[in-house]
Parts: C-alpha cells; sequence; structure tokens
C-alpha cells in the first residue's frame, strides 16, 4: 500500500511539474503565486511530500486549471493497454501537445470514415 502511496505521490508531483512549465512558470515563481515555499514545490514534485487538499487547491489556483487537472492522467487505464500508454505518453507533454494529438487523431478518423464510403 505504502509503495502505490509513493507512486501516487511521484506521478502527481510530475504532473504539477509538466504543468508548472507548460506555462513557463519556476519553483520559484509558483511556490510565489501558490504561496507556498520554494522547497515543498521542489519536495512534490520529485515526490517526496505528500499534499495536502489545500496545496492541492492553492497550486492549481496558481496554475489556473480546476483542480481536477491535476489528476488527469494520473493512474487512468491499465498501463499496459495501448490506451493506457497512450494517456501515459501524453501525460509527460504539455498541454499544447495534447490539442495537437487530438486533432492528429480526428482526421486520421476522418480520413479513415471517408476512405470507407
Amino acid at each position: 500500500m505504502e509503495t502505490s502511496t509513493k507512486q501516487l505521490a511521484k506521478a502527481l508531483g510530475e504532473r504539477i511539474r509538466v504543468l508548472r512549465l507548460d506555462k513557463g512558470l519556476s519553483q520559484e515563481q509558483l511556490g510565489e503565486r501558490s504561496g507556498l515555499h520554494t522547497n515543498y514545490i521542489g519536495q512534490i514534485e520529485r515526490g517526496e511530500k505528500n499534499l495536502t487538499i489545500e496545496s492541492l487547491q492553492k497550486i492549481s489556483r496558481s496554475l489556473e486549471i480546476p483542480l481536477e487537472q491535476l489528476f488527469h492522467s494520473i493512474d487512468p487505464l491499465n498501463a499496459q493497454s495501448a490506451l493506457g500508454q497512450i494517456v501515459g505518453i501524453l501525460s509527460e507533454r504539455p498541454v499544447a501537445d495534447h490539442t495537437l494529438v487530438l486533432s492528429l487523431i480526428r482526421t486520421v478518423f476522418a480520413w479513415e470514415i471517408e476512405r470507407r464510403k
């Protein structure tokens, strides 16, 4: 059980790091915006600290995203399935890449539908 908690903290920390970088923020800037110490931000991103709900809310507000977006792609599916692997890859990419991949998928599927006609 402890291992899965550590894995969750590490995945959540990585998610926060990706979102922070996507916004072009340093750990110091996120700390200032959220009122959390820079060292604490670093510990969170490395998965060394478990977050409180209050800290999660401060971070999500500072990143200007809904709280639920912090949890997108964290253990969404079986990581061994094709869909789980896709979600895992995308979760490590900036949000702008998500939009690009979505557009690509829609284009491929539209092309496939037209090809079948």
